[in-house]
């Protein structure tokens, strides 16, 4: 009789990381391209599923003009077992404590990412609801966020 993988120290599940875009960033590449650059979010996507694809990761991405379907996507992520979820909620970061409750409860470690530098902008940018729930937050250094973050997130589980 053989024993299972788990007690063989296999990984038997793979690497399920989620990434989910907030409000406003199905407009990257013409949206303010000052500020967040001239890349696509369909781009970005393709690169990084390119990342997941070469580390035998599961990637799925989302993305919503609306909070509560921002909020569901998380629930539904639980019940998914994803193992990471990177998050850049956009505009919400500085407004949703729903978004934020849905994250805690769910208790999946996450990573925070924005393509500018919050820190840099507006007063109003400079606090985040979710920076203290993250595992960390990357900001500022344009699409290349995602791709630290996801980095992060594969050598993590």
């Amino acid at each position: 009789m053989s024993k299972p993988k788990r007690a063989l120290g296999l990984r038997s599940q793979t690497r399920r990381i989620l990434i989910i875009h907030g409000p406003n960033l199905d407009m990257l590449g013409t949206r303010e391209p000052g500020i967040y650059g001239n890349e696509s979010l369909a781009s970005i996507n393709e690169r990084l599923g390119r990342i997941a694809k070469r580390e035998s990761a599961a990637l799925e991405t989302f993305q919503s003009n609306h909070e509560g379907d921002l909020i569901e996507r998380v629930h539904k992520a639980k019940k998914q077992q994803i193992s990471w979820i990177i998050l850049n909620p956009g505009g919400l970061t500085h407004t949703s404590v729903a978004l934020r409750d849905a994250l805690a409860a769910v208790a999946i470690p996450f990573l925070e990412v924005h393509l500018s530098n919050i820190y840099s902008r507006e007063p109003f940018r400079r606090h985040s609801y979710f920076s203290d729930l993250a595992v960390g937050t990357i900001c500022g250094l344009g699409s290349r966020t995602y791709e630290f973050a996801l980095q992060y997130a594969l050598q993590s589980s």
